[in-house]
């Protein structure tokens, strides 16, 4: 009974065209993107490429060829090159300017619960989150963990819209364990700063 208030995942993922590459809906589009996250990732890691040369001779070859498609075009009374607007909008910059103010007040959120509330149920997690990204950090270079993220994010959507309400069960459980170990801790370190107030 649950799962029927469950919102559809294509809408939770934003109901348009990123939700369908997400999703699979568009399977070329979607092939196309694992297949260009895997050639990225092997020019990276395993042909031994650094991104400043890769970009460099991206942009070298993007200049030679518009250089000589203007000068063509001019000789041969051709149309110039369909360049869009090479320019950043205000829109553009605010709305990632508030995206990022949002982000950047929750982690100052955050350091205040820990530094003036002296709340340790969000101590011991931003300390077992960090310890598992270093953790993580250590087995995984830079633009590996982007090439896995990159194929979590384009695989794990589909796998989770099939299976949806067993995933959900067995998250659901394991965060129920996890919370039952986190309060253990919390309680063997003293009370929370909230309950001593009351008392």
């Amino acid at each position: 009974m649950a799962a029927a208030h469950h919102r559809p995942l294509h809408a939770l993922l934003g109901g348009g065209a990123a939700a369908d590459l997400l999703l699979w809906r568009r399977r070329n589009a979607s092939a196309a993107a694992v297949a260009g996250a895997t050639l990225v990732w092997f020019v990276f890691e395993r042909a031994g490429y650094s991104l400043a040369s890769v970009l460099s001779n991206a942009l070298l070859l993007l200049v030679v060829i518009l250089f000589f498609w203007a000068k063509s075009a001019s000789l041969l009374n051709r149309p110039l090159p369909p360049l869009p607007n090479l320019e950043v909008s205000d829109v553009v910059v605010q709305k990632a300017a508030d995206r990022a103010l949002v982000w950047v007040n929750k982690v100052l959120a955050v350091a205040h619960d820990i530094a003036i509330k002296r709340d340790r149920t969000v101590f011991i997690k931003v300390i077992m989150v960090l310890w598992v990204v270093s953790c993580i950090g250590m087995l995984f270079n830079f633009f590996t963990l982007i090439y896995i993220g990159a194929l979590l994010a384009l695989l794990a959507p589909p796998v989770y819209e099939r299976h949806q309400e067993v995933i959900d069960e067995k998250v659901g459980l394991a965060h129920s364990i996890l919370s039952r170990h986190l309060n253990t801790v919390i309680s063997k370190t003293g009370q929370p700063t909230k309950q001593k107030k009351a008392e």
